[in-house]
């Protein structure tokens, strides 16, 4: 479980790159226009058959990571053919290089995330949360809100994907044997936890991607808090006449912490101040304030051998180096393949005319909230790297719409966020796409009212 856990924290770290866009920036005057060249036309039918594999992946039994990578690099190959002999390689080659120069950056970051997710798991804090929620003996409508409440508080901390696995399992745990409540209650993890996680950089990877690239600084996603409340409790509000009264028998668990757990939830968040610190007074890379936090546990966890190795408890060694070695390659170079692929197409010159049909031809607020609608079909995470490449000059309460939009709207659908993904596999045979799309309408409700919320209570910022 806490693989995917792992994954979604790699998402968002690489979401949170300013990468791509830098990448278009690199080179725009010099840049060549393929959007109607043949390689142009080649590029993006090799992206939108790589998506389609990645869309099948349950089916086919291939692994999300391969096409992608795959269609990445022809897509370049693509460009260097197109561009040999024009005397504008160089171009070309310095958008590559700023991609992979951001790519680094937000490599860094996210290994130090899953790093320390990776610890606090094996350190037992995660079983012991679980316990603590399955043991209350409350009903299924208090178990619902409970579950609900924390997934929206946990999502900004954890990110939307690692709470909305924590508190599934609270669900299945306690209500294995109402398919009603469990399906029910997995709908309101999905969209507290993306509601939570879109007014805080740490809660979502399209966050993380605007906070990096400067749009919006650390304290700003909080004036969307509002906003995101809106977004949840309207449709949990009701829900909640269809989730049933009966209580469950309680379960009753005990696990016990590991030695060094409550230190490392300290060092979490002291290395989540340090990344910000970076950023804000000392206007460096937050990857390399994230580096000096996982200094931080690599240390601990050197003086936590010692200690355990003279007591003879091999048991409770903890060993930084194999939390690492637990990454979720799969999904980091998914988000490589990606990155690099959307950062082809926006070389190409694709990028700028879809911000010219969205954003010229409709306007920023009308173009925001279809990507965030569209972020129920198509990944946030690419539309979000996409906007980001676009670059459109937009008011900071525009930036503020499409980092809520593009948050929420993947709660539309079971597949549009990876919090949904992943219910669907750990509720497997209770949560499925067509019992989600049941409450759409609901879900959508909560959408359109935390967009006019925002545009109400935020009017200021626009």
């Amino acid at each position: 479980m806490f693989r995917t856990v792992q994954a979604t924290v790699i998402s968002a770290a690489f979401m949170s790159m300013p990468t791509l866009a830098g990448a278009a920036e690199s080179g725009d005057g010099e840049l060549l226009d393929l959007t109607g060249h043949t390689a142009g036309i080649l590029a993006l039918i090799l992206f939108l058959i790589a998506y389609g594999l990645v869309i099948f992946e349950e089916l086919i039994h291939m692994r999300k990571s391969k096409p992608v990578m795959l269609a990445a690099g022809l897509i370049w190959a693509c460009l260097a053919f197109a561009y040999m002999g024009t005397g504008k390689e160089d171009a070309l080659n310095a958008a590559a290089k700023h991609t992979i120069l951001e790519y680094g950056e937000l490599f860094l970051f996210l290994m130090v995330a899953i790093t320390y997710v990776n610890s606090l798991e094996e350190r037992r804090v995660f079983d012991a949360l679980r316990a603590k929620l399955v043991g209350m003996g409350l009903s299924y409508r208090k178990l619902f809100w409970l579950t609900g409440i924390l997934s929206f508080f946990l999502s900004p901390l954890l990110d939307n994907l690692t709470t909305s696995l924590i508190m599934g399992a609270v669900v299945m745990a306690v209500g294995s044997n109402s398919k009603k409540f469990v399906v029910l209650a997995c709908i309101n993890v999905v969209v507290a936890a993306n509601a939570g996680g879109a007014f805080s950089p740490f809660g979502d990877i399209t966050t993380l991607m605007v906070w990096q690239k400067g749009k919006i600084e650390f304290t700003g996603f909080f004036i969307i808090f509002v906003p995101s409340v809106v977004n949840y409790i309207i449709p949990a509000m009701i829900m909640n006449f269809a989730v049933p009264r009966e209580t469950p028998e309680p379960v009753i668990e005990h696990p016990k912490l590991k030695s060094g757990a409550k230190i490392v939830i300290f060092l979490f968040a002291a290395t989540i101040v340090t990344a910000i610190s970076f950023k804000n007074f000392f206007h460096l890379p937050p990857a390399m304030g994230m580096m000096l936090g996982l200094g931080y546990l690599m240390v601990f966890s050197f003086f936590l051998k010692k200690h355990h190795h003279r007591r003879n408890q091999p048991d409770m060694l903890m060993d930084a180096f194999k939390e690492i070695e637990r990454v979720e390659w799969d999904t980091l170079l998914f988000f490589f393949g990606i990155i690099f692929a959307v950062g082809g197409l926006g070389v190409i010159g694709y990028l700028e005319t879809m911000s010219q049909v969205l954003y010229v031809g409709l306007g920023d607020t009308s173009a925001n909230v279809i990507i965030g609608a569209l972020s129920a079909i198509v990944d946030n995470i690419p539309l979000m790297f996409a906007v980001l490449t676009m670059d459109p000059d937009m008011v900071r309460g525009q930036w503020l719409l499409i980092t809520l939009t593009a948050g929420v709207g993947g709660s539309l659908l079971s597949i549009g966020s990876a919090a949904g993904v992943a219910l669907m596999g750990t509720a497997r045979g209770y949560y499925t796409f067509m019992s989600h799309l049941k409450w759409t309408w609901a879900i959508a409700l909560g959408y359109a009212a935390s967009v006019l919320c925002h545009l109400w209570l935020n009017a200021s910022t626009f």
